[in-house]
């Protein structure tokens, strides 16, 4: 094999290796901009829903119709009583749709009964606590449980799935690290419940505690920045492969 040949494999195959390096990195950066125009079309039906007049909770024949995409974060209004059953911490290490909380704490889950029979989970809000203290949750909790009916302001929300990481319920404490409504219903005997659980906004208790309030969006959008970290791999690319090819053709003597 002369030495023109065995250039004219190397040039061949480092040539088909960068148009395949080049066409992945030109992909995903077209793929991170299609993420961006996405999140951008998200951010916006998002934050028209929370900014929307309180509708009707939808009826019970309607629930099992309801969709994360299209149904998460309406708000609605309706009236129910919080039941006496126990009540659920779920820890937070603060919130990214609510500006005013920050810092860890807890969510304070438990169960209101409509007129009409059925059970809806509701997150009254956040209570503010380093060591997930039972005892302050429930005293926090307690005042909510009157009896009465009470007219509930608040955002319609789906159950998160536990990673792999996350850890297991401590039923001692009944303290989640998710917000995993349906697995507390089971656990604790509240009955079946809705498939979605409410973002109590209003009635705040006049102690603030639990801290219900309005949700914001705020979406991490780093979708440009990635785009053009990988257009510039693929020029990188080409750069290397010009300056190798310029380097066979023209060796140093």
């Amino acid at each position: 094999m002369t030495e023109a040949t065995a250039l004219r494999r190397r040039s061949a195959g480092f040539g088909i290796f960068t148009l395949a390096m080049v066409a992945l990195f030109i992909g995903l950066g077209v793929w991170q901009l299609q993420r961006r125009a996405e999140k951008h079309t998200l951010t916006a039906a998002l934050t028209e829903r929370l900014a929307a007049e309180p509708a009707a909770l939808p009826l019970p024949a309607q629930w099992g119709r309801l969709m994360p995409g299209r149904d998460e974060f309406r708000r609605v209004r309706f009236t129910a009583t919080y039941t006496a059953d126990s009540d659920v911490m779920v820890y937070s290490s603060g919130s990214a749709v609510r500006d005013d909380i920050s810092g860890p704490g807890t969510w304070a889950f438990l169960p209101a009964r409509l007129s009409t029979g059925e059970t809806v989970v509701i997150n009254a809000g956040f209570v503010q606590n380093t060591m997930q203290d039972r005892a302050q949750q429930d005293r926090a909790v307690t005042r909510l449980v009157t009896g009465e009916p009470v007219t509930l302001t608040g955002y319609i929300r789906f159950p998160e799935a536990a990673g792999m990481l996350t850890p297991a319920e401590n039923m001692t404490k009944r303290l989640w690290f998710t917000r995993d409504h349906l697995a507390m219903a089971h656990a604790l005997g509240w009955g079946e419940v809705a498939p979605f659980y409410v973002d109590l906004e209003t009635p705040v208790p006049e102690n603030g505690i639990p801290k219900p309030g309005a949700l914001e969006v705020h979406l991490k959008d780093d979708h440009m920045q990635y785009a053009i970290t990988w257009f510039c791999l693929a020029g990188a690319v080409v750069i290397v492969f010009g300056v190798w090819m310029k380097a066979q053709r023209y060796p140093s003597s």
